[in-house]
């Protein structure tokens, strides 16, 4: 394990957004296979997002042949609503770069069967080979893990997950998430992770 500390938030974001493109521009050079990459939402990664999308005008990195899978999403809200997940990933990142939309993989809050979702997410991760990096943003209380708190991180399944009692940004009746939980993930899924704290 390493740990990386830069002086600033920018710092930080700048770090992080050089090693995803190191390491897809890596396997880029050895694979004709996707890159898997596993993202979070919120404020802690905007700007890494903002850091990529100018490594990736700048010709540093493509998205091209990257597959990604986001963590979580509300259950009930629109896609299209300004505070779901879809709306928080194209808005800050996916717009701005050149990823395949069906490389994108956000889990679906409004599906009728939540549970197949979620299964069917599992097994969408399993055929992409699993995950090559994934990149978590630390909560205010150092847990890597979605607005669901400590409880959801512990859980091994993905599945829905009631929002604790903690005050969140998003002005909807949403009260339940979807979510890939970070016991899901690790040592079973995931190649690599990189946990970043870069808020200031």
């Amino acid at each position: 394990m390493r740990l990386i500390i830069e002086n600033t938030a920018a710092e930080a974001s700048r770090w992080a957004a050089e090693h995803v493109a190191e390491r897809i521009n890596a396997k880029a050079a050895v694979s004709g296979k996707p890159f898997v990459l596993g993202l979070p939402t919120g404020s802690t990664p905007l700007g890494m997002y903002a850091e990529l999308i100018k490594l990736n005008k700048a010709g540093k990195v493509s998205f091209a042949n990257v597959i990604t899978f986001n963590m979580d999403e509300y259950v009930g809200l629109p896609e299209e609503h300004p505070e779901s997940y879809h709306s928080f990933m194209w808005n800050n990142f996916f717009s701005h770069i050149d990823i395949k939309c069906d490389n994108v993989n956000i889990l679906n809050g409004n599906a009728a069967d939540l549970q197949a979702e979620c299964d069917d997410y599992e097994r969408r991760i399993a055929e992409a080979g699993g995950i090559d990096l994934f990149i978590g943003g630390v909560g205010e209380d150092g847990e890597p893990i979605p607005p669901n708190e400590a409880d959801t991180a512990l859980k091994n399944k993905i599945g829905e997950y009631e929002i604790g009692p903690v005050e969140y940004p998003v002005e909807t009746t949403a009260r339940y998430t979807i979510t890939v939980p970070a016991a899901d993930l690790v040592g079973k899924k995931i190649n690599e992770a990189a946990l970043v704290d870069a808020e200031g």
